[in-house]
């Protein structure tokens, strides 16, 4: 028997480090060749770890959260044959922390990116009552509004982390939901701490990155979409059988690819270290869209050559990649200018952060019906905010405002979007 070492991998891209986020095994599992050993994170996207070789995990080198560099001993395994480890490299044996619990070994293809998690039902998991499995703030919520003890259900995500699927799933066998404390004003002294780590560390990092280095200014304005919904409606009826449904954000990304002709200074990124400012033609647009480890930012390429369907049918394929973690590093970087929604729960205003090196965001706020006065009449019409944020070290505040104005016009007038 012999020692196969398999050390970090070079990504490419220049970067010289990662952080390890998640071990799909642990000391003492079988592996096959192509299964999934490890996740770990860039700067811009998960990348999954493959073995190349059958045989036994002997020692895992690092813990969930650690920063290793490119070339360091990442996993140990025991193989047939001699190996292609010498004594020195082979690292003392290091299981995982038991906050972060490791999924059975299976075996996986190779692939990209992860496949989506194929939810059985379980029996409820004896956790420790003290144990805090992994899940995301949306499944902490869903299982509290479902009355459900997160320690008793089994996770099938990454490392066991519990997904919507997984509650789903637990509810379906009429599972025992958490019992409602016999007094809800009682005091409660319980506190949890959370490491920040993998796409946490990574979305804080960039925030704070963005805050720090672009000058901030955010403009509001005020849109009639009555038109526009009618449109959508219509579109949808006629063709959406067909073509697919569509939402607001294609029609809002055809505007800012027109306005954008007359603004070619805001569809830019800029190097302040180098002092150089890049505007392109082509207008790569960041949807940014929340998944279960976060934000991330797919990008829809030649928004500017694609139709209206064509950027509806994109725009919901890296929705569903970013949200499912099936979202490559090409997907998620090359952003040229940022859209960003809440959906329904997108206030009345907002003042979204830069997402570096691009020197605008858009922000898309809620929908509401108020009246109006047009023509001196009073009528109800259908109400939306944009919210966004600009670069002051590039974007003029006046070139910002006529910028939004001309997606107004764009948005309140549809037809205007299709004029060539």
């Amino acid at each position: 028997m012999g020692t196969h070492v398999i050390k970090m991998p070079d990504i490419g891209e220049g970067i010289a480090e990662v952080e390890l986020s998640v071990w799909h095994v642990k000391v003492g599992d079988m592996v096959v060749e192509d299964q999934v050993l490890a996740d770990v994170m860039t700067d811009k996207a998960m990348v999954d770890i493959p073995s190349p070789v059958h045989g036994k995990v002997i020692a895992l080198g690092g813990e969930p959260g650690e920063v290793m560099a490119v070339g360091s001993i990442l996993i140990s395994i025991e193989v047939e044959g001699a190996g292609n480890a010498n004594a020195k490299d082979v690292p003392v044996a290091k299981e995982a922390p038991k906050a972060a619990p490791t999924v059975e070994a299976k075996p996986a293809p190779v692939v990209e990116s992860r496949p989506a998690p194929v939810v059985t039902a379980q029996a409820p998991v004896a956790r420790d009552a003290d144990e805090r499995p992994l899940a995301s703030p949306a499944v902490r919520k869903h299982a509290l509004d479902a009355g459900i003890q997160l320690r008793l259900v089994q996770g099938s995500g990454p490392a066991g982390r519990i997904l919507h699927e997984d509650l789903d799933a637990y509810l379906q066998q009429g599972a025992p939901k958490a019992s409602t404390p016999a007094n809800p004003y009682a005091e409660r002294n319980d506190e949890e701490q959370i490491p920040v780590i993998g796409m946490r560390r990574k979305i804080a990092q960039r925030m704070q990155d963005a805050t720090r280095r672009a000058a901030h200014f955010s403009y509001v304005e005020e849109i009639d979409v009555t038109a526009l919904d009618e449109l959508r409606v219509h579109l949808n009826e006629k063709h959406g059988a067909t073509r697919g449904k569509l939402t607001l954000l294609p029609f809002i990304v055809r505007a800012m690819v027109v306005a954008l002709r007359d603004f070619p200074q805001i569809n830019a990124r800029y190097d302040d270290e180098a002092q150089v400012i890049t505007r392109l033609g082509a207008v790569h647009v960041g949807v940014a869209t929340q998944s279960d480890v976060g934000l991330m930012v797919p990008v829809v390429r030649h928004a500017e050559a694609r139709s209206l369907w064509g950027n509806a049918e994109e725009i919901a394929r890296l929705a569903s990649a970013a949200r499912t973690g099936k979202a490559s590093r090409d997907e998620l970087s090359g952003s040229t200018i940022t859209l960003t929604s809440l959906g329904a729960l997108g206030g009345i205003v907002s003042t979204p952060v830069l997402n570096l090196p691009e020197v605008a965001i858009v922000g898309v706020n809620r929908i509401v019906e108020r009246p109006m006065v047009i023509k001196g009449q009073i009528v109800i019409r259908k109400m939306m905010n944009l919210s966004s944020s600009f670069d002051h070290r590039v974007v003029d505040g006046m070139d910002a405002a006529q910028f939004i104005q001309a997606i107004r016009g764009l948005l309140e007038q549809p037809a205007s979007l299709f004029l060539e």
